[in-house]
């Protein structure tokens, strides 16, 4: 079968495909427990089943550690990486002749809109971060199995899932993947920064606005 060079093109240009798939992939998946947690908090609430709130904890506790983990550094990961690339050169991330076959607006949905919805997420919901050094083992953990994915396709195909990986040098690459695994354990902390600094600056004005009624 004949394939017209400019689709044939397409999935091997889009350098952030990958990277794009798994967080879509995370952000389904965070999403969707934080409406389930948010669905069994609402039916468990006063009902007194401890099986419930047993299961209901776990829930929380699996939201938060996606948040922490997976949901936050990937995802300023990729709408970082993806936009910085996009206005150095384009074509490198994102080939003009993309803008063919998907639209802006979709565009901004895969690489800009995750953004905001998990800072809305964070400022809503309270979610508490694993100890540091467990939540740095979970962050490298995922981003060395990425790095050994991406290797792992190259050595079967032939071929970098992000084209350009293929102008430059093998120490080069190292170099890339080290500040690649380096920048996530920087996500993941600034996450935390983040979460802390904004819980408690809240309790601190829930503080505040105690005191008049106790005096």
């Amino acid at each position: 079968m004949h394939v017209h060079a400019e689709f044939a093109f397409v999935p091997r240009s889009y350098g952030l495909t990958p990277a794009v798939v798994s967080l879509q992939v995370i952000q389904a998946v965070f999403f969707g427990i934080c409406v389930l947690t948010d669905l069994s908090s609402l039916l468990t609430r006063g009902s007194g089943n401890q099986e419930q709130e047993r299961q209901l904890k776990k829930l929380i506790s699996l939201r938060d550690w996606m948040l922490a983990v997976l949901a936050f550094p990937v995802g300023v990961f990729v709408v970082a990486v993806f936009w910085i690339i996009y206005a150095y050169d384009r074509e490198m991330i994102y080939p003009k002749l993309l803008d063919n076959f998907i639209p802006g607006w979709l565009n901004h949905g895969m690489h800009t809109t995750v953004l905001p919805f998990i800072l809305i997420e964070m400022r809503t919901s309270h979610h508490a971060y694993p100890s540091r050094n467990c939540g740095l083992a979970a962050i490298c953990t995922f981003s060395v199995g990425y790095i050994l994915w991406v290797c792992w396709v190259h050595h079967v195909t032939g071929m970098w899932v992000y084209p350009f990986l293929e102008h430059i040098g093998p120490g080069a690459r190292i170099i890339f993947f080290g500040s690649t695994t380096i920048l996530m354990n920087f996500l993941y902390l600034l996450g935390e920064v983040l979460n802390s600094y904004i819980w408690d600056t809240q309790r601190s004005m829930e503080e505040e606005k105690e005191k008049p009624k106790l005096e």
